[in-house]
Formats: structure tokens, C-alpha cells, sequence
């Protein structure tokens, strides 16, 4: 990577192709998986020494309880094992991780050890990783609007009060900076309900390259188209 390069803060990561990896290889769906969540583990660690603060990552959708059964079961048992990994992982890097998304469809033992990652990690100062599990744009909004409703019924906010800064401080993200740079992987060009209100200004990234094959090489890629792009209007610098 050239030197003087802008690093973005926060880069926030669809991670698309897993199944479709897997099957180009004759495996199933969830050996994809499986190989995607080691990709996480690669990343994490290249996005911090490349000097990214904030990596957010789109784990599993509230659409994705919709997969067959047998698929969202192997999922939800990559989760379980994940987090522990992850617990080692962040002890190990520093890393502050946080969980987005609406816990309450979880087990109860995945609830507890989100929790148990999320209080162990709280006072890290590494890398701060996000992961969105059981997460929607929309849900978040609507979560997000009730609390705020619920404050205006009972008088301690008047409507005609609440700010953009508000519902930013209501949303599961809170406290965390708008990603400046979205990357998703395997070719689709669609944000699929990820982060709707926090990716206003934020610059798209779309590469062809299946997540269990995204390296450090292609994250280097996509900072680079970052850094062609002028932040000011949204459009690309004449070179």
C-alpha cells in the first residue's frame, strides 16, 4: 500500500459468498461458513494494523432466520463456537468487541456469552469490533423510534425536540462514528438492510471476491478505491 494513504476510521463489511464459496468447491453451505468466520479472525488483526479504529461486521440478518432450518441450526452452533474463539481473540488483540441486533430471538446461552464477550472487552482499547447478529436497518429504526416514543409518552421529551443526534444515540451503534467506508463482497450490489441511517455518507466498495477468499490484499484494494474518491461531493478526483 502506497504511503500518505488515507486510512479510513471505521469500514464497515457485508460478508456475501460463503455458501456459494463452499458449493464452487463441491462442499456444504456451512463449511463456507466455517471458513468465512476464520476470515473475520484474518481481518480483524490486518484492518487493525493498517490503522483501522472501527470495524463493523453484518454476521446474521433478522432475513436470515428465513434459510432452511438445518442451515440457521449450523449457524447459530458457528456462533456459539465463535464467541469463545473471539473471547480468546480479543484477550489476546486488545480488541473492544460490541454486538448489534435484537438479542431476544437468541438462546439464552448465546444472549450470555455475548454478554460475557461484550463486559470482558468493554475496557479494551485495540481495535473496536462490532458484530451485527440478528440485525435489520429497519428493526434497529423501529427499535430506536419506540424508545424515543416511549420517552415522549411519559413527558420527559417533547416530540418537536428530538434531533437527528437523538435517534443516532437510540440506534444499537450509539457512541460508535459513521462508517466512511462499506466493502461486501461476491459481487452483489445491494446494502441488504445493513446500517441504514449510519450509512448516509458513507463510501460503497464491491468486489467480485467470495469472503472466505477476502485477504488482506483485497482490503488493501478497497482503502485504495477509497482514497480515489473525493470526500467533499461523493464523486471520484480526477487523477
Amino acid at each position: 500500500m502506497e504511503n500518505g494513504m488515507k486510512i479510513p476510521n471505521h469500514v464497515a463489511i457485508i460478508l456475501d459468498g460463503n455458501g456459494r464459496w463452499a458449493k464452487s468447491k463441491g462442499m456444504p453451505r456451512n463449511y463456507g461458513h466455517v471458513q468465512g468466520a476464520k476470515t473475520v479472525e484474518v481481518i480483524c488483526e490486518e484492518a487493525y494494523r493498517m490503522g483501522i479504529q472501527y470495524l463493523t461486521v453484518y454476521a446474521f440478518s433478522t432475513e436470515n432466520w428465513n434459510r432452511p432450518r438445518d442451515e440457521v441450526d449450523a449457524l447459530m452452533g458457528l456462533l456459539r463456537n465463535y464467541m469463545k474463539t473471539c473471547l480468546k481473540t480479543a484477550a489476546k488483540n486488545n480488541m473492544c468487541v460490541r454486538i448489534l441486533g435484537e438479542k431476544s430471538r437468541l438462546d439464552d446461552d448465546i444472549r450470555n456469552r455475548m454478554t460475557q464477550l461484550e463486559e470482558a472487552t468493554k475496557a479494551n482499547t485495540g481495535l473496536h469490533f462490532q458484530i451485527a447478529i440478528n440485525y435489520g436497518g429497519r428493526d434497529e429504526i423501529v427499535r430506536a423510534v419506540r424508545r424515543l416514543a416511549g420517552d415522549a409518552a411519559d413527558g420527559s421529551l417533547r416530540a418537536e425536540d428530538i434531533t437527528e443526534d437523538m435517534i443516532s444515540e437510540a440506534l444499537d451503534t450509539h457512541g460508535i462514528p459513521e462508517p466512511d467506508l462499506l466493502i461486501r463482497t461476491c459481487g452483489e450490489q445491494r446494502i441488504s438492510n445493513f446500517l441504514l441511517w449510519q450509512l448516509a455518507y458513507t463510501e460503497f466498495y464491491f468486489t467480485p471476491v467470495a469472503w472466505p477468499d477476502f485477504s488482506k490484499e483485497e482490503l488493501e484494494k478497497a482503502v485504495e478505491a477509497y482514497n480515489k474518491r473525493d470526500r467533499r461531493y461523493g464523486l471520484v478526483r480526477d487523477e
